[in-house]
């Protein structure tokens, strides 16, 4: 349904198992942001969020997010609508996510990495009215990319800067500014209240709906699995505008009364300055994000006992890594798997056995339900290798795009995650491949397909083909086979993307020019040989010829 003027009203797809998950309360009809609310009135001094020098306390914040919520709601975002924010982990990114929610409309959060083409893309989908952006982070002019983008986007009214605006936006201080209270919205925990996109298999980004009941589901699970409470302090060095990020930077910290400590920019030392400082005793993060810490020349320079558990997904999380941490660590390192649609599938709890943690992804989270099934989609005995299907009261309720829907749903409520794996007759799982053919780098999803489509726009590139190559710090890195006539380099198809203003983790970082690409009879290129060719060439294991 479409909203007058800029903006549109986002529906969900109901779910077929909501009546169970009403029933088991596993549902509460309870709203996700009202515990921002709840706090400030129970323990208005607590220490709410730390960012950089500034320490907010729980009555500071939630003032901001009425004065926010306010203001959008002059800017004329209505119940239902998108807001969107490509903000590095700031304050202005909880405030905006909060307020948005407090009037019943939609966070549209976009990570810092995305340019023109995928921000275009999402805003032109998500019909924004309001997008909130820095005016530059990390050398890189947000402001200028999104004043650009306005005249392609009717529905884009407002830009809204933090920092010093430009010739076409505001300073976001500026439209945040006046006193009032917010409006009186009717809402609803079925209500949508993320959309939230991700890049998978397909060319374009996905956009990911969640409901209130389903975040609020996902952040009780991982309450009760790593018993996180008010004494606890958060880390979250995860971009805030990624799931991950979102809901245990975002979302889960208010719901214990915690406070978070915001990490805008990776620098490994300046995380341990700050779980030094501040005490912080629980995180969840990437696989770069913990070797870092694991492997940082300065980590006996720092005092991180308060380090209780370290939870890691996202990306292939080696099992040497794991030990490693409790080696040089007093934490518990554990792994996870989830995706953006079902956010936190398994996982260990914390006095589960070392080899547990390093060597499997965990057992289902109950009431989480998994399955492994063959290519017909009947389900395999244990032990058995195949797709893996999850559903639970986290899973998200459709895309934003409809299409979409039948194609990762079925009939019964089960989502089609595209990953293979084992799950053994104890219940423990581990992921073993994809059927999907993305490249998980750092634990961002990178569609190999819209980089060799892009790619095969090269006028001396005849055939392309785009893996995943292993690396010990991100998990994957793009390589790309290519076929040409010419000597072409890496640095030339480097160039050659940047003019496209393509993301700077979709670049590949790796180039194998070849004779021909191996191909079954069919035509299809057989990825698996590709691979196996880096891993020889990388001395791991002998080439499939």
């Amino acid at each position: 349904m479409r909203s007058a003027g800029g903006g549109a009203r986002i529906t969900l797809r109901p779910s077929p198992e909501a009546r169970r998950y009403v029933a088991d309360g596993s549902w509460s009809g309870e709203l996700v942001d009202r515990a921002l609310r709840d706090g400030a009135r129970r323990h208005p001094d607590r220490l709410a969020v730390v960012d950089r020098d500034r320490r907010w306390d729980y009555a500071t914040l939630d003032r901001a997010v009425d004065r926010a919520a306010a203001g959008l709601h002059r800017l004329g975002v209505g119940p239902g609508e998108a807001v969107s924010f490509q903000l590095p982990n700031w304050l202005e990114a909880v405030v905006v996510h909060h307020a948005t929610l407090r009037i019943g409309a939609v966070s549209n959060p976009i990570v810092p990495i995305y340019r023109e083409r995928e921000v275009g893309f999402i805003l032109r989908q998500a019909r924004s009215r309001v997008l909130v952006v820095p005016d530059v982070f990390r050398r890189f002019d947000h402001r200028a990319m999104a004043e650009a983008l306005l005249p392609a986007l009717p529905d884009l009214e407002h830009v809204l800067v933090v920092g010093e605006p430009g010739p076409a936006s505001r300073s976001l201080d500026d439209a945040f500014a006046a006193d009032g209270p917010p409006p009186d919205v009717e809402r609803s925990s079925r209500d949508p209240a993320l959309l939230l996109y991700t890049s998978g298999t397909e060319a374009d980004p996905k956009g990911v709906l969640h409901s209130h009941d389903t975040l609020l589901h996902e952040c009780r699970s991982m309450i009760g699995l790593y018993r996180v409470d008010r004494h606890d302090v958060v880390l979250m060095a995860s971009p805030v505008t990624h799931i991950t990020g979102l809901l245990y930077g975002m979302q889960l910290p208010f719901l214990v009364g915690a406070p978070v400590v915001l990490q805008d920019t990776w620098d490994v030392d300046r995380a341990l300055d700050l779980i030094e400082r501040e005490r912080c005793s629980f995180t969840v993060g990437a696989t770069p994000f913990l070797h870092g810490i694991v492997h940082a020349p300065s980590l006996d320079d720092h005092d991180v006992s308060s380090m209780e558990v370290f939870v890691c997904g996202g990306a292939d999380v080696p099992p040497a890594l794991i030990r490693a941490a409790g080696e040089r660590t007093a934490m518990v390192a554990t792994r996870v798997y989830g995706s953006t649609e079902c956010p936190t599938v398994t996982g260990s709890a914390p006095g589960a056995p070392l080899a547990q943690h390093a060597e499997s992804d965990g057992t289902a989270i109950a009431p989480t339900e998994l399955r492994v099934v063959d290519e017909d989609g009947k389900p395999l005995p244990a032990g058995a290798r195949g797709e893996l299907q999850v559903r639970g009261p986290e899973l998200c309720l459709g895309y934003l795009d409809p299409a979409l829907n039948e194609k990762a749903f079925t009939a019964d409520g089960w989502f089609r995650t595209g990953d293979l794996a084992e799950v053994d007759a104890g219940g423990l799982m581990r992921i073993a491949g994809r059927v999907k053919d993305i490249i998980v780098r750092g634990g961002e999803n990178l569609s190999a397909k819209e980089i060799e489509d892009l790619l095969v726009e090269h006028p001396d590139v005849d055939e392309v083909a785009v893996v995943g190559a292993p690396d010990p710090v991100l998990g994957e890195r793009a390589c790309a086979f290519v076929v040409s006539a010419a000597p072409l380099r890496l640095e030339d198809l480097v160039a050659f993307l940047r003019r496209r203003r393509v993301a700077n983790q979709k670049l590949p970082e790796r180039l194998e020019l070849v004779d021909a690409l191996p191909k079954t009879a069919s035509g299809k290129v057989q990825k698996h040989r590709l691979r196996s060719r880096l891993r020889a060439a990388d001395g791991e294991e002998p080439t499939q010829r």
